[in-house]
């Protein structure tokens, strides 16, 4: 007689070892669950803003995969997965077809699937141990975002689920240890809300009064008892689970935020606007350079006119200038004039040509106000974006989608921090998608930022994807104790305090001047200081969960081998 086979004899006692069973059945309930966890998700993340239901999100995936078998793990985590970012990312087919989408959005949900598989894997330990259910929880999904964010070809950070805190309580744990400890905190509230809703249905010791309803021989008052004990402490378990998810998500708001506590600069952003929305955004090169340059000189005029305040800087975005100024001498004249008129340095986004005769290079640069030429200081981009501003594997891609040679000419990475001085102020500059990056935007910081910029060009998206930007930055100003600014070619720009709020949030595909008054920060947060190692240690005890539960499970399949034997 097999162990199972014993456990399923009345009064047959279960191995202290042995394995807890697979649930056997409700498994339309649990794709149900699945399939609900992702559309939780999506509606957490901008454009909705309901950063509520990231945890709901995550605990209906927790629950789901709960003492499945790995492989259903796995596909209940792909249903999630594909709920969730496929529609996330729907602004990648805007303009460049069905293909690129769904092979990111697979990708992605890929990363998912393996999470489910892991939190199913990871079920003896945590049925086990019930207390550690919220804590794995979190544990595995930082685990999950911190390979996500890496591979393959330097990693997707879109979507974690630190980007759908802007208007939680959590996020103010960002100023502790960054992205990753509001992930972990997501991800524990999460599991509780898993753990809760288990107490709810099961009492919170299904085994006991498994044993007590099915076996006849414990049959006896003193057993109903037992049972109608169980069923009346199940809501004030479930209750008290709720509780603490509610209540750690309080307690973040006793966390102070950094302040700001330099001089005062009065910083200008210029968003240009594009004649026309679209990858041709590349066609209107001298248009959309003559619209900064104009939207520039209407600022200098207001400032003239007493309307406006005189900046100390300007930062116009990505792509406003793709016409290389320093071999196209009229984009450099319009480039001069501009800084000139207005009488402050401007922070340019702008393409360069070379090194290479096929390469180019995204780039921030400095122009100085009378100056023919820009400051020999300027940041090249560090992390292209892979199949959009360089191919890997360009000839394996070019079997997939001939797409792939829209991009002619490959970016090339720079290799330093993005530490530009412009006019009183050091700044800290990062171009368009880099702001998910986690040591792209910390290297600035511990390299003397006072303030972080964010250039983007979002002409070829739409506004979920640019206020899904908007949330990344509102959680670098927080994590670094930085005031921020987002600028953008069409939208969303905007101002985030060091607190996370949002100021003078612009509408997408308009022309607008922004222009407000900035503290420089100086100190260091916590989390600029201890940089990468909260994420290592916390994907690191992931690792040695999963680790147990390997472990757990060799013991019991031995003493069953031992006990069929």
């Amino acid at each position: 007689m097999t162990t199972a086979d014993a456990a399923a004899e009345p009064g047959a006692q279960r191995r202290p070892d042995a394995l807890p069973p697979s649930r056997p059945g409700s498994l339309r309930l649990a794709v149900a669950a699945a399939l609900v966890g992702g559309v939780a998700l999506l509606f957490a993340f901008p454009p909705y803003d309901l950063w509520w239901l990231a945890p709901v999100g995550v605990a209906l995936l927790a629950a789901a995969v709960h003492a499945r078998r790995p492989r259903v793990g796995a596909g209940l985590g792909l249903l999630t997965g594909l709920v969730f970012f496929v529609p996330l990312l729907s602004w990648t087919n805007l303009h460049t077809g069905y293909l690129p989408w769904l092979l990111l959005s697979g990708a992605e949900a890929g990363f998912v699937a393996v999470l489910g598989l892991a939190a199913a894997w990871a079920s003896p330990l945590v049925d086990r141990y019930r207390w550690s259910w919220p804590v794995v929880t979190g544990l595995l999904w930082v685990a999950m975002e911190a390979a996500r964010d890496r591979v393959p070809f330097g990693g997707f950070p879109w979507g974690r689920l630190a980007f759908s805190q802007g208007d939680s309580p959590l996020l103010r744990l960002a100023v502790v240890a960054g992205a990753p400890l509001v992930t972990f905190a997501v991800g524990v509230v999460g599991g509780l809300l898993a753990a809760a809703a288990f107490a709810w249905r099961r009492g919170g010791t299904a085994r006991a009064a498994a044993e007590v309803e099915d076996n006849p021989r414990l049959s006896s008052p003193r057993a109903t008892r037992r049972l109608a004990g169980l069923r009346a402490t199940r809501p004030f378990a479930a209750a008290g689970l709720a509780g603490a998810a509610a209540a750690l998500t309080a307690a973040a708001l006793a966390i102070p935020l950094a302040q700001p506590g330099g001089r005062p600069v009065t910083v200008a952003v210029i968003q240009g606007n594009v004649p026309r929305l679209g990858l041709d955004f590349a066609d209107q090169r001298r248009a959309v350079l003559d619209n900064h340059v104009s939207a520039t000189v209407q600022l200098a005029t207001e400032v003239a006119a007493g309307r406006r305040p005189q900046p100390d800087l300007v930062v116009w975005p990505e792509n406003a200038s793709d016409l290389d100024p320093t071999r196209n001498p009229d984009a450099a004249r319009a480039i001069g004039q501009a800084a000139t008129t207005v009488g402050a340095p401007i922070l340019v986004g702008t393409l360069l040509l070379g090194p290479g005769e096929d390469e180019r290079r995204n780039v921030g640069l400095v122009w100085q106000p009378g100056a023919s030429a820009p400051d020999q200081q300027f940041y090249v981009k560090r992390h292209p974006v892979p199949f959009a501003e360089y191919i890997p594997l360009r000839d394996i891609a070019r079997m997939v989608s001939d797409q792939v040679d829209l991009v002619q000419r490959d970016m090339v990475a720079g290799e330093a921090p993005g530490v530009l001085r412009v006019g009183p102020a050091t700044v800290g500059d990062v171009i368009c998608f880099e702001v998910a990056y986690d040591e792209v935007v910390r290297d600035t910081v511990t390299g003397g930022a006072q303030l972080i910029a964010v250039q983007t060009n979002n002409a070829t998206f739409n506004n979920a994807e640019a206020t899904q930007q908007l949330a990344m930055v509102r959680l670098r100003a927080v994590e670094h104790g930085r005031a921020a600014l987002m600028a953008s070619t069409v939208g969303v720009s905007a101002f985030v305090a060091a607190d996370g709020r949002v100021y003078d949030q612009t509408v997408f595909n308009t022309r607008a001047i922004l222009v407000r008054a900035l503290r420089l920060g100086e100190e260091r947060t916590l989390a600029t200081r201890v940089g990468l190692w909260p994420e290592v240690g916390l994907a690191g005890l992931a690792v040695v969960v999963l680790a147990g539960a390997t472990a757990m499970r060799l013991r019991a399949r031995r003493g069953e081998a031992g006990a069929t034997a």
